[in-house]
């Protein structure tokens, strides 16, 4: 068996019916500072061991930021797969990813493809999964730049992730728990779910799964120490 089989991730993929897939766009909720940016990191990292290519794009943070958390996650995930070579490994993630950070003001997809067409043709790097931390913010966002993105992972032929807030007070939801303003945009998100805190862990919910009528359930929670997926 692939020591990475035994990842709590394959537990989520396989309720996701193979995962996201590539051209498709996909969401995590949560409350500010519970974990999106960690979790979606985490999934990163898992491709970049597997010796996939990402490309993290950040409205939010600085390089240095990011990078550190990149190595946070490498370590824990490899401490929790029994991963050996730590050098080699951390050396694999830097190789297989690029940080492109931006100023949420200036920031625009017309920039973004661009960046993106550069390292295609002068880099020859072709992400197979894209992080977007910190846009688009869909409070703010209009359906033609949703659309947009989902364009863009077309184009890329990639998987998109990025995150939105969830609010204690003053934010309606559907009766899943999907804010109004992101279920606006449902009909160009294939995948949504949610990082709920509770006493001792984060639990993690799916709301929406592709076309499926139900989303399943599955039994997997962040730990908020490590911030890696764990059985539940």
């Amino acid at each position: 068996m692939n020591v990475f089989d035994k990842s709590p991730l394959r537990l989520l993929e396989r309720a996701l019916n193979g995962g996201l897939g590539r051209g498709k766009f996909g969401v995590v909720l949560s409350r500010p500072g519970v974990g999106k940016t960690s979790f979606l990191i985490a999934m990163a990292v898992d491709h970049l061991l597997q010796g996939r290519k990402v490309m993290h794009i950040s409205t939010k943070e600085t390089v240095e930021h990011v990078r550190a958390f990149y190595d946070q996650l490498t370590k824990a995930m490899a401490e929790q797969l029994g991963l050996d070579n730590m050098m080699q490994r951390q050396l694999d993630v830097e190789r297989g990813r690029h940080i492109l950070v931006y100023n949420p003001e200036t920031f625009t997809l017309d920039k973004l493809r661009q960046s993106v067409a550069f390292l295609r043709e002068d880099a020859g790097f072709r992400p197979d999964m894209v992080i977007m931390d910190g846009t688009p913010r869909f409070e703010y966002t209009e359906d033609w730049e949703i659309r947009g993105i989902c364009n863009l992972a077309q184009e890329m032929d990639a998987e998109i992730w990025t995150g939105a807030n969830l609010h204690r007070e003053g934010q309606e939801l559907d009766d899943r728990g999907v804010p109004r303003e992101l279920a606006w945009h449902e009909e160009n998100l294939e995948v949504i779910m949610s990082l709920e805190p509770e006493s001792d862990h984060i639990r993690l919910q799916i709301l929406k799964e592709h076309d499926s009528e139900k989303p399943p359930s599955v039994s997997l929670q962040l730990d908020p120490e490590t911030r890696t997926l764990r059985w539940r």
